[in-house]
């Protein structure tokens, strides 16, 4: 889980997903990763460790009722000589989800909701500006087939602030938001839909989420070592997290408010033992657990050809028949996890009894699932049991294409891509990246068998018009990552972008005008994660995507862009209609739940004797270019109610904070800006120095 559109890393080498580069690595070349089983485990996270840049990693292997093997490689901090022992807690992010759908299954196999009630039933409070929400189901919440926008995630990640009011506020803040398609149409991932899952069990239990989830889950379990942020442990036991790799300052504990969808902390062992829990019959029967690893994202919006994706949703896991263990008849149930500084796997063999974590600080969450991957191959190894880890596209041979299939020209989006598709022949297809997202083209050969092929021959691609009308590039792929093991892509990666003839040349001119501006988020809480990851926000307008601005959003009229593309599985999730409002006569972009002004409209920071910013009675953060005070030294005294400063170069990059560092003092960059945000009334005193 991530805030925005971030997306968990994906290894998948096609142009279509963000690419990993994989670095040449020391524990590679050694080329030995040792004889026995440990060995090799503590072999397998080393190289995912090292793939991904993390700090830390452990992991934890549960075998027929016990924690057989576990172990670390890195350090719990940079600047503190302790050890990574097995004590060590991290966050599992969105792994916490799969503890949720487990909490809303005991309450439906104790009688007390049923899965295809809507949830307007054990939420009456819940409404939205979208007559549909009266549709959604409680189960739709846990296959991610709600039809929500996507994630109203603010002031969710926090640091060292246990505020859960992100998912207190969720009804609120859902109530003006329309449906991006109907309930049950597709699957496509969604926080909010877990955020009120959290609620469901609530509302119906009458406990709060977590005094519920250790009396019915926890507890009974003997799970003692996984936590919420505003549970009574040691925070010390916490693995350090950074900024980057280069950084030595240890960051303030990572905190999601949204518990029930992403901030449980655990060690690598508790969590191996809860997915042992999913192997028997002692927390649900198998009647539940049979649900909860059913493929629900077949059931709608979904392409054919899909067996080896890395998705195939069930009720809180992301896959049900995971790759490459469904080669050999092995049911593998897989979740990942990723907070902005956790990364998590879950993957449990319920048939074999065998269930590992593997959790870090820093790093990648796939990564982590194939070193997982690789531990549990290992592990049925030393039982007798081969995985069958060969991947081979179809065969194929290069054929003519029809002319038909021209009419497939034109742009095609997902999350964070837009790429142009052009036939230049009769036998090839070009993949063109818009210029603006690097430009890069690849050239696909057409087949007899109506797919296109790549020049390495490693993936193919084909165009699907869907029951919904809509037309869609599906691709398949394979990459092998050395040392660990296979990942399999086969999924709709693009939506086409149909022209938008309806928006005015007026509206047009309107959105194209914004698309030279910089908006600031003014509307996240002073201890916001956001703040340190970029508080920014465009509303770009590419030559390739006329009429849509951002990517998918299509153009309504001078003020509305709306949320066009429809692609299940993580494609179009975090959705959001752009909206320019007037909040006390001053304009902002409205993204989502995201309230952004812009740059331009910014005031010149004044700091000379007796100055000081406070924060007004709409609570909004305060925004200022460094102006001529560039070179000068900044000291801040902060308020005594709540709040922090931020201080940022020119090229939006960090140069000091006072709750991501506890600084007190900066020097302002040339061309940078500083933010103040705090509770209302909140005043900062402000001096310079030379």
């Amino acid at each position: 889980m991530e805030w925005k559109r971030m997306l968990s890393g994906t290894l998948a080498g096609l142009i279509l997903v963000p690419a990993l580069t994989l670095p040449a690595l020391a524990a590679q070349e050694t080329g030995a990763a040792g004889e026995t089983f440990e060995d090799k485990a503590l072999h397998a996270i080393e190289l995912a460790g090292q793939y991904g840049g993390a700090d830390s990693v452990r992991y934890a292997l549960w075998e027929d009722g016990e924690i057989t093997a576990q172990g670390g490689w890195g350090v719990y901090s940079k600047t503190e000589n302790r050890a990574l022992t097995e004590d060590i807690l991290y966050g599992i992010g969105s792994v916490s989800k799969t503890y949720t759908a487990a909490a809303v299954l005991k309450l439906a196999q104790d009688g007390k909701l049923k899965l295809e009630d809507p949830v307007t039933k054990y939420l009456p409070g819940f409404t939205m500006a979208d007559e549909r929400y009266q549709d959604i189901t409680v189960r739709m919440l846990l296959d991610h087939s709600s039809g929500l926008m996507g994630d109203t995630t603010r002031d969710a990640f926090l640091f060292g602030d246990t505020d859960e009011s992100a998912a207190d506020d969720l009804l609120e803040r859902l109530s003006t938001q329309r449906l991006k398609a109907d309930p049950g149409a597709y699957c496509v991932y969604s926080n909010d839909g877990y955020t009120l899952a959290q609620l469901v069990v609530e509302a119906v239990s009458g406990m709060d989420f977590m005094d519920y989830l250790h009396a019915a889950i926890l507890d009974p379990a003997g799970l003692t070592d996984t936590y919420a942020p505003g549970e009574d442990f040691d925070t010390g036991l916490l693995a350090k997290t950074y900024a980057s790799a280069e950084d030595t300052r240890a960051l303030p504990q990572d905190t999601v408010g949204i518990v029930g969808t992403g901030g449980l902390y655990a060690t690598a062992a508790d969590l191996a033992s809860f997915g042992g829990l999913l192997c028997g019959n002692d927390l649900l029967s198998q009647e539940w657990l049979d649900l909860m690893n059913t493929d629900w994202a077949v059931k709608g919006l979904w392409p054919e050809d899909s067996e080896n994706d890395t998705l195939a949703y069930g009720l809180g896991w992301d896959n049900v028949h995971q790759f490459p263990f469904n080669q050999s008849g092995i049911t593998a149930l897989v979740k990942g996890g990723d907070t902005l500084r956790y990364h998590a796997s879950l993957i449990v063999l319920p048939e074999e009894n065998k269930a590992v974590a593997v959790l870090s600080s820093g790093g990648v969450s796939t990564y982590n699932q194939l070193a997982g991957e690789r531990i549990l191959i290992d592990a049925l190894a030393e039982d007798g049991v081969t995985v069958d880890e060969i991947y081979a596209l179809p065969k194929s041979t290069p054929a003519v294409m029809p002319e038909a299939l021209k009419a497939n020209a034109g742009t095609y989006a997902s999350l964070g891509v837009v790429a142009t598709v052009a036939f230049p022949d009769d036998k090839t297809m070009t993949l063109t990246n818009a210029a603006a997202l690097g430009g890069t083209v690849q050239t696909f050969t057409y087949q007899a068998d109506g797919t296109f092929l790549d020049e390495t021959g490693s993936f193919l691609m084909k165009f699907v018009t869907e029951n919904n009308g809509r037309t869609y590039l599906y691709q398949e792929g394979y990459t092998a990552v050395p040392g660990l093991t296979v990942l399999g892509t086969a999924n709709y990666a693009l939506e086409k972008l149909e022209p938008n003839t309806e928006a005015s040349q007026t509206a047009l001119d309107a959105w194209g005008a914004r698309g030279s501006e910089l908006y600031l988020i003014v509307n996240e809480k002073y201890t916001s994660q956001v703040y340190l990851s970029g508080p920014f926000a465009a509303v770009t307008s590419m030559p390739e995507t006329s009429g849509y601005v951002a990517g998918f959003e299509r153009i309504v009229d001078e003020t509305l862009a709306r949320q066009y593309v429809q692609l299940p599985g993580t494609g179009s999730r975090n959705g959001a209609d752009y909206q320019m409002v007037t909040v006390d006569g001053k304009g902002y972009l409205k993204a989502g739940d995201y309230l952004c002004a812009p740059a331009s409209g910014l005031g010149n920071l004044y700091a000379g004797a007796g100055a000081y910013c406070t924060i007004l009675d709409d609570g909004y953060a305060r925004w200022f270019n460094v102006g001529d005070l560039a070179g000068k030294t900044l000291t801040v005294t902060l308020p005594e109610t709540g709040g922090g400063f931020t201080v940022y170069d020119a090229s939006g990059v960090v140069t000091a904070s006072s709750v991501a560092y506890g600084d007190t003092s900066a020097v302002l960059p040339q061309g940078g800006w500083v933010v103040f945000a705090g509770d209302a009334g909140a005043r900062f005193y402000l001096s310079l120095a030379e």
